[in-house]
């Protein structure tokens, strides 16, 4: 079977088509113009707002002129990661779907499910012919995965309606109604280096970790490929006199790290022990996540030697820091149980051109807890030397139990399947906190279909939760309440 025999198939149709689009984050222009050129061929009202957004609007069907304007929002672009033995280009390649059982995935790449089904679940309602509803807008923002640029550009005004629909949910059974804020943390290391002189080279590669989304998956304790790494070195950096040549590890700002390399040197002559000691800090790693990330593997090899080194003390220092700071679950909520209330996820590692550069995001549905993690990795980067600095920040969206949204919604569902939804708040970023500000007027829900493992390569979406999350939507509409 292929995704293109897949029911309903209007919304599988609409996905099959954003999957042969080129839409990693930064590098929307061709899925912009395929959403353009789509709207026109439909007969839809489609523009581009002044920032790069994508804006649809839809009449009324005959009789429902009077309800409330519904806004189905998502966000066109996805999280470019893959296997290591992929050679998918992201800014060409469509993507290779699979339907595994009840299973949609990728060969070897991110399935793009996040968010190309919420996206195709508002195209489908614009498509269609046969669905009562009232007034729709569709809103289409971009670069939310690096930033949530889209719905930050987004002025007040831009659209009309009353309820925001959020179609960027990852449970087909949950109702979200509130999410974590976030803020993006930089620290960098400046170095000179030196020469190498009766040195041998290696590199280190950890990889098989399952990385996972650095909201949604981050209470899974999964391992850190850069805190691996670090923690496999640090001691022979520190007594044997290794040397680290690059550090390299993560790529994206909001995905756990699965896979890191570092390229060191070893004294020749002590390259037998030193290489040991490495393995068994390793070992003990892999002990450590034996349940968490059963797939941990790593592998030193050796290589040709670079000829120069970073300066001991800087690679010494970016070590232990890397080892000092958490990447974890700082938190969990006292109110909501299961949910993650403030995280830090250390994502990226980059050496090159005389600066080693630390990124990280941290998420807190609560600004002061959220401050004070940045005051922390604040310290503990400057008290290593690094220069670090602050970007990105934004407030969570607050729930609001109360909404009579919820209560319609709930209602709704329980009636169609037989049971009553998990009312929950989320701790991935969603864009409902940021363009709420802008319009206060909004009543905000998230819904969505199953996605798994979202932003790592073992993405996946529950094929049966992709209909009853159009039936739940077209119902939704149906049921709108007048103004």
């Amino acid at each position: 079977m292929t995704i293109k025999e897949l029911k309903p198939a209007i919304v599988w149709n609409n996905f099959y088509l954003l999957t042969r689009q080129p839409r990693p984050s930064k590098h929307e222009e061709k899925v912009r113009a395929f959403l353009l050129q789509w709207g026109k061929e439909h007969s839809i009202d489609t523009c581009v707002d002044d920032t790069g957004n994508v804006i649809m609007r839809i009449p009324a069907t005959p009789g429902f002129e009077n309800r409330k304007t519904v806004i189905l929002q998502g966000h066109m672009d996805m999280v470019p990661q893959k296997i290591a033995s992929s050679a998918h280009d992201f800014l060409t390649d469509p993507i290779e779907t699979i339907v595994d059982g009840d299973w949609l995935t990728a060969n070897g790449t991110t399935l793009g499910a996040d968010n190309g089904l919420g996206v195709a679940l508002a195209m489908s309602v614009a498509e269609s012919k046969d669905i009562q509803h009232g007034p729709i807008e569709v809103l289409v923002t971009y670069d939310e995965e690096t930033g949530m640029t889209g719905a930050k550009s987004l002025k007040a005004g831009v659209l009309k309606g009353d309820i925001l629909l959020n179609l960027d949910s990852e449970d087909e059974e949950e109702l979200c109604i509130g999410c974590a804020g976030g803020l993006d943390a930089e620290a960098v290391f400046k170095y000179k280096t030196a020469r190498a002189a009766g040195m041998s080279a290696y590199k280190l590669t950890v990889k098989g970790l399952q990385g996972g989304h650095s909201g949604m998956d981050i209470s899974l304790y999964r391992a850190n490929a850069n805190k691996v790494a670090a923690n496999a070195l640090v001691a022979v950096v520190e007594k044997k006199g290794v040397e680290i040549v690059k550090f390299t590890g993560g790529s994206l700002r909001n995905a756990i790290p699965f896979e890191a390399e570092v390229e060191f040197l070893v004294p020749k002559g002590k390259e037998k022990g030193i290489i040991a000691a490495v393995k068994e800090r390793l070992a003990n790693s892999k002990d450590i996540y034996k349940e968490s990330d059963p797939n941990m593997e790593f592998a030193i090899e050796k290589t040709r030697n670079a000829g120069r080194f970073i300066e001991h003390t800087v690679s010494l220092n970016l070590l232990k820091a890397l080892m000092a700071c958490p990447s974890n679950v700082i938190r969990m909520s006292q109110s909501m149980k299961g949910l993650t209330e403030t995280s830090i996820n250390m994502a990226i590692v980059r050496t090159e051109k005389g600066k080693i550069t630390v990124h990280s995001l941290m998420r807190s549905a609560i600004d002061e807890a959220k401050a004070e993690l940045a005051e922390k990795v604040r310290f503990i980067f400057e008290m290593a030397g690094a220069k670090v600095s602050f970007r990105g920040g934004y407030s969570g969206w607050k729930p609001n139990p109360k909404s009579e949204l919820i209560g319609l919604l709930n209602g709704i569902y329980t009636g169609k399947f037989g049971k009553s939804m998990n009312v929950m708040a989320t701790h991935g970023g969603l864009e409902c906190a940021i363009m709420g500000a802008n319009y206060p007027n909004w009543e905000m829900i998230s819904i969505g279909p199953t996605i798994r493992y979202p932003h790592s390569p073992d993405e996946r979406c529950y094929i049966p939760s992709v209909e009853k999350s159009w039936e739940f939507l077209k119902e939704i509409l149906l049921q709108i309440p007048e103004k």
